[in-house]
C-alpha cells in the first residue's frame, strides 16, 4: 500500500502524476508522505476584520462572500469578491483562472479564508486567498500550523499548488495508509523518540510546535540512522567477504629507507596513519582507507612508506594524479626520495611516448617496474600489472566513483586503496559521504614550518602591496601572482590574466626581475617550460591562473598573490595558499579584491585571515556552501536529504552513527527479534532508494 504508484491516489491520476515524477520525485505513496514541509504559518489565532493592522502579515478569518464582480483590465480579468465577518469588510482577490474560481464561489456561507494581507486607500484585501468552507475546515485535520511546502512554476501553473499538496496528503490519511514503524521498541525508549505514524503525522499537521519539534528530531535521527546503517554494513561487509593481499613483512626497502634516507623525523600524527595502514595490510581483507591532510602536512612521504611495504611483499603499486602537473610532481619526489634504492619508477600521462609507452607496458607486464606514477592513463585497459597490490589515489574527489573502481580490476583480488585529499572534508561529511571508509588524519604540520601569514587587501593599495613583493624578492624569495579561472568565460579569464601580467611587467621591470606565466592555454611543454625555470630560480614571479592550485612545490617561495580573491571559494583559497609555507622561512598568502563585497565574500576573505586550520575552514565551507557544492558532481548525488541537514544537525548524525555501529556489533546481519522493523525498513529503503551504493 505505501509503495502504491501515486497515480492510484485520488486526486491524482495520470497527467499529475507525471508532473509529481518529473519535478519532485514522487513516485509513490511512500515518496508523498516523506516530501516534508521546509515551513510552517501559524494557523492558530482567528482575527476579525475590523482589528486588522497594517503590519499584519498573514491572518484567518471567518467570514461570507456577499458579492462577486469580475473587472475587465487590459491583461486579463481580474475577480473581487467582497468578504465580511460581521465586523467590517474586505475584499478577496484573484487574477488568476478567475472563470473557474467565480464558478466555484458561493456567497452568504461561512468560509475560512486565509493568505498575505495588502492595503489600498486604507482598505485590507487578501490576493489569492486560500479559502476553504467552514463546515469543511471543522471536518478536516485540525492544525494549529500549516505546512509550506517546496513547488515550482512549473506545478503551479497545473494547480499544484500548497493547498493540493495539503489535500492530497490529508487524503493519504483519511484512507488509512498503513504507516510502519521502522525502528526497535528499545531504540525509541533509550532516545525517547516519538513513534513513526504520530511523527509522520506531526511533520504534515502539527498539533503544537512541542508536536512538530519531536516529529523532526525523530525523522531526522531515522534519516541519518539508515545511511550510517548502509554505509557501516557495506563497510563490514566487505572486510568481511572481500578478500585482500596480506603485507606481513616490513624488509630492507622499508628498513632501508627509514634508518637511512628519511630525509626528516615523521610527525605523531604521520607514524600513527603508517600503523594504521600496516594494521589494514595484514588482515587478509582489502584496505580501503581516506588519508585526509592539511597542505603540506605530509602525506606523500606516508604514501611512500605505503609504497615500500608493497614492494617489500612481491607487490607493484601505482599512484594516481588528476593533473599531469601534480603527477609530474609526484614522480620527481618519489624518484628523489628512492634514488638510493634499487626500484625501478615509471611516469605516464596522456604526453607520454609512444615508444616509452611500450617500454612501460612490458616493464609493468614482467614487474620489472616496481611503481608507476600517474594520470587518468594509468586506468586504460591496456595498462596490465604484473602483480599490483596497492593504489593510492591523490585528491581522489577528482576522479569519478567508476574511474577509481578500474583500479580494483587490476589484479586477480583488488589491491589496497589508499585515496588522499589535501582538502579537509568537514567531520560529518566525511560520516557520511566516505562513511564506509576507513579514515586516516594528519593532524599536524611538520617542524619547522611556520604559520602562513594572511592579509586582505584592496586594489586601492595595489602599489603598497607591489612594493611588499619587491621587498621579499630582494631577499632572494619568489612570488605567485593567481587570477581567478571562472569556467563561463574562458576568454575572460585569459584577458584578466595577459592583463593583469601587462600592469606586473611594467612595476617589476627587466632586466632585473624575470616572469614566468602559466595558464590553460599553453601546451604542456610551454607549461613545463615555465614551471622549470620558476623552479630552478631563473624567475622569481610566476603569474599564472588556478593551474598551479596544487601540485607546486618551490620551497624558497614565499608570497601568493590571490588576483580577485572575492571570486574564488574557500577550499580555492586554501588549497591556493598551501604553496606557498613549504620552507623553514616566513610566507605571506595576500587576498586582493574589489572595494564591493558581498555578505558571503567577507566571511570566506575573513575566515582566511583567521584561520590557518583546513578542517576549521572546511567547516565554514559547509554552511557557506551546503554539501552538495562541496562534494562536487561526482558525488553531490550521494546525499539527497529531504529534512536533516548537516550544519545544522551534526550532533544528531554523531548519535545516529553511534546507535547503528552498536547495533550491528551485536546483530550484524539484522536478525534479531528486537530488530525486526531495522530490517524490515532497511531492506525497503535499499529496494527502492538505494542512493548510497558504491561512494568509495
Amino acid at each position: 500500500m505505501i509503495n502504491t504508484p501515486i497515480a492510484y491516489l485520488k486526486g491524482v491520476g495520470p497527467l499529475k502524476a507525471n508532473l509529481l515524477q518529473s519535478e519532485l520525485h514522487i513516485n509513490t505513496f511512500a515518496d508523498l508522505l516523506e516530501f516534508y514541509p521546509f515551513r510552517y504559518i501559524d494557523r492558530s489565532q482567528f482575527y476579525k476584520i475590523n482589528q486588522l493592522q497594517q503590519n499584519t502579515a498573514e491572518v484567518q478569518i471567518i467570514g461570507k462572500i456577499t458579492s462577486i464582480s469580475t473587472i475587465e483590465q487590459q491583461k486579463g480579468n481580474r475577480l473581487v469578491a467582497q468578504f465580511t465577518d460581521g465586523t467590517h469588510v474586505m475584499d478577496l482577490v484573484w487574477f488568476k483562472g478567475v472563470k473557474w474560481i467565480k464558478s466555484n464561489l458561493k456567497t452568504n456561507i461561512p468560509y475560512v479564508a486565509f493568505g498575505k494581507l495588502n492595503w489600498f486607500n486604507g482598505i485590507p484585501n487578501m490576493p489569492h486567498p486560500d479559502l476553504e468552507l467552514l463546515s469543511e475546515f471543522e471536518k478536516g485535520i485540525q492544525t494549529k500550523m500549516q505546512a509550506i511546502y517546496p513547488s515550482s512554476e512549473k506545478l503551479l501553473a497545473k494547480g499544484l499548488n500548497n493547498r493540493t499538496f495539503i489535500k492530497l496528503i490529508k487524503q493519504m490519511f483519511s484512507e488509512h495508509i498503513l504507516i510502519k514503524e521502522s525502528l526497535s521498541a528499545k531504540l525509541i525508549f533509550e532516545l525517547n523518540l516519538m513513534p513513526r505514524k504520530e511523527a509522520v503525522f506531526n511533520i504534515h499537521f502539527p498539533t503544537s510546535q512541542a508536536h512538530l519539534s519531536k516529529a523532526q528530531y525523530r525523522l531526522k535521527f531515522e534519516e541519518f540512522f539508515f545511511i550510517q546503517l548502509q554505509l557501516l554494513r557495506q563497510k563490514m561487509n566487505r572486510k568481511k567477504k572481500l578478500k585482500g593481499y596480506i603485507f606481513d613483512k616490513v624488509g630492507a626497502n622499508f628498513n632501508t629507507f627509514f634508518n637511512h634516507h628519511l630525509p626528516f623525523e615523521l610527525t605523531n600524527a604521520q607514524k600513527n596513519v603508517v600503523k594504521e595502514i600496516r594494521k589494514d595490510m595484514v588482515t587478509g581483507a582489502q584496505m580501503n582507507r581516506l588519508l585526509q591532510g592539511d597542505v603540506g602536512s605530509g602525506k606523500t612521504i606516508v604514501a611512500v612508506l605505503c609504497i615500500l611495504i608493497a614492494i617489500d611483499n612481491g607487490f607493484q603499486a601505482a599512484f594516481l594524479a588528476p593533473t599531469e602537473i601534480l603527477a609530474k610532481q609526484h614522480f620527481s619526489a618519489v624518484t628523489k626520495l628512492l634514488t638510493a634504492l634499487p626500484i625501478n619508477i615509471a611516469l605516464l600521462t596522456g604526453a607520454t611516448k609512444p615508444k616509452e609507452r611500450r617500454q612501460q607496458f612490458a616493464d609493468l607486464a614482467s614487474g620489472k617496474l616496481n611503481i608507476l606514477i600517474g594520470t587518468h592513463a594509468v586506468l586504460e585497459d591496456k595498462v596490465v600489472f604484473n602483480n599490483l597490490g596497492l593504489a593510492i589515489i591523490d585528491e581522489q574527489h577528482r576522479f569519478g566513483v567508476a574511474q577509481r573502481s578500474k583500479m580494483w580490476l587490476k589484479n586477480k583480488l583488488p589491491p589496497h586503496i589508499l585515496v588522499m585529499t589535501a582538502t579537509p572534508i568537514p567531520r560529518t561529511l566525511a560520516m557520511s559521504v566516505y562513511g564506509d571508509l576507513d579514515i586516516s588524519v594528519i593532524d599536524e604540520l611538520p617542524p619547522g614550518r611556520k604559520e602562513i601569514v594572511t592579509g586582505h587587501r584592496f586594489d586601492s593599495n595595489r602599489l603598497k602591496v607591489f612594493k611588499f613583493l619587491s621587498e621579499e624578492i630582494a631577499k632572494g624569495h619568489q612570488v605567485y601572482i593567481v587570477y581567478p579561472l571562472i569556467q563561463e568565460s574562458e576568454q575572460m579569464d585569459y584577458k584578466d590574466l595577459m592583463d593583469g601580467y601587462e600592469s606586473i611587467s611594467r612595476y617589476f621591470q627587466m632586466p632585473e626581475y624575470q616572469i614566468s606565466i602559466m595558464h590553460g592555454k599553453m601546451k604542456p611543454e610551454a607549461k613545463d617550460y615555465e614551471m622549470q625555470r620558476f623552479v630552478k630560480g631563473e624567475t622569481q614571479i610566476m603569474v599564472a591562473t588556478t593551474v598551479i592550485e596544487v601540485g607546486v612545490d618551490v620551497p624558497n617561495a614565499s608570497v601568493m598573490l590571490i588576483e580577485s580573491a572575492e571570486r574564488f571559494g574557500l577550499s580555492q583559497l586554501h588549497q591556493l595558499r598551501g604553496r606557498v609555507g613549504r620552507g623553514n622561512t616566513q610566507s605571506f598568502c595576500i587576498l586582493m579584491s574589489g572595494n564591493k563585497l558581498s555578505d558571503e565574500a567577507k566571511v570566506r576573505l575573513d575566515t582566511m585571515v583567521n584561520s590557518n586550520d583546513g578542517f576549521e575552514i572546511a567547516e565554514v565551507d559547509l554552511k557557506l556552501r551546503g554539501p552538495g557544492n562541496l562534494m562536487g558532481t561526482q558525488q553531490s548525488g550521494v546525499l539527497n536529504l529531504k529534512i536533516a541537514d548537516l550544519v545544522k544537525d551534526a550532533e544528531l548524525l554523531k548519535l545516529a552513527r553511534q546507535s547503528a555501529l552498536e547495533i550491528l556489533k551485536t546483530d550484524p546481519d539484522l536478525l534479531n527479534p528486537e530488530n525486526k522493523f531495522i530490517n524490515a525498513a532497511y531492506a525497503d529503503k535499499i529496494k527502492y532508494n538505494n542512493l548510497w551504493a558504491n561512494i568509495s
